[in-house]
């Protein structure tokens, strides 16, 4: 894989990689950035984030599971001195459908977490990760009610 970033002015770049994308990447005002990009720190969070995501919608359209609405939040503590790594994370997936199955849901999960994404694979060897999980029943337009909310366990070995 290939990417970089070209320097614009002051701390604004612009990133691009072999898909020839292009993004924004800029830094708060008050160490010399003009706000006018993401943080770099956010895109490795949503990095995580689409990682697993791609995988647990995947999984769960290949198991057949009418999913209608799907996302995924990572909540990432950072330490408070330099260089402000990433701590501990928690990834929450919120999933809305038609009679999905609780099951189905976890193993997708599972799949993500131990096998598919790299990722996760990477930052769970330097820091822990709790994986959460919120399953809503679609009762149409804007309306749905939520049916489990749990935190991921790991089968036992």
């Amino acid at each position: 894989m290939e990417a970089k970033v070209v320097w614009h002015q002051k701390l604004s770049f612009d990133g691009c990689a072999e898909t020839g994308f292009t993004l924004p990447l800029g830094a708060d005002p008050s160490v010399g950035g003009d706000d006018d990009g993401f943080r770099p720190m956010e895109l490795i969070a949503i990095g995580l984030a689409g990682c697993t995501a791609m995988d647990v919608v995947s999984i769960l359209s290949k198991k057949r599971q009418d999913v209608t609405h799907f996302e995924v939040q990572v909540h990432a503590d950072r330490a408070a001195e330099h260089p402000k790594v990433f701590t501990r994370a928690t990834i929450e997936y919120f999933i809305s459908g038609r009679g999905v199955d609780e099951k189905a849901v976890v193993r997708a999960i599972e799949l993500s977490a131990t096998r598919y994404c790299p990722a996760q694979a990477m930052f769970d060897q330097i820091m822990p990760i709790d994986l959460k999980y919120n399953i809503y029943e679609d009762q149409g337009g804007e309306k749905r009610e939520l049916v489990k909310s749990e935190t991921y366990k790991p089968p036992e070995e």
